[in-house]
């Protein structure tokens, strides 16, 4: 099943996105703006990463089409919580598609089909404090709320930068909500 937003689709990862996969992971541009650690990926990681996906996991990563069907970025929601209702959410956008509308397009995206059809009610995310993009997008433009911030979490290019933590309810998102056009 592919899930339809404004000008894009998301859809589960196939092989055959395995090399552009590569690329983002390799890039410094993109992994800097991201949580975590990064070490080079070799196609090798990058088909055993392939292999652990999963249907049936409590971590579903999609690719994000747009719509001429290039694959412009990847979406996630893990950590999904049934029991108690919650998941996390985060998202990478090629460089050469950011701009143009396609980042509030996923969180919408997502957000609709973790409210409406997982019946979730909280979604989060982590950001690091340097990618002002991604704040303004989540907090100006999707309507998240800014819940607290991890003090120096991050170490990038010789300084060391927070995490922040963002979250939305169900209800705040449907309070703000315009279904997609058709």
């Amino acid at each position: 099943m592919n899930i339809h937003g404004n000008n894009i689709k998301l859809r589960a990862i196939e092989l055959d996105d395995l090399a552009q996969l590569q690329l983002w992971a390799n890039d410094p541009d993109i992994q800097y703006l991201l949580g975590g650690w990064h070490f080079p990926t070799n196609i090798k990681d990058q088909q055993n990463w392939y292999k652990s996906l999963s249907c049936n996991s409590n971590n579903q990563r999609f690719m994000v089409v747009n719509q001429d069907n290039i694959s412009i970025g990847m979406a996630n929601l893990i950590n999904i919580n049934f029991k108690d209702g919650n998941a996390e959410h985060g998202l990478l956008l090629d460089k050469k598609y950011r701009g143009q509308g396609y980042g509030y397009a996923v969180v919408q995206v997502i957000m609709n089909y973790a409210f409406n059809e997982l019946r979730l009610n909280r979604l989060e995310t982590t950001i690091i404090a340097s990618n002002q993009v991604s704040m303004s997008l989540f907090l100006n433009k999707c309507g998240w709320t800014k819940e607290g911030i991890l003090r120096n979490w991050y170490f990038r290019q010789g300084m060391f930068i927070d995490k922040v933590y963002l979250g939305i309810l169900k209800e705040e998102f449907l309070n703000s909500y315009v279904p997609k056009s058709s």
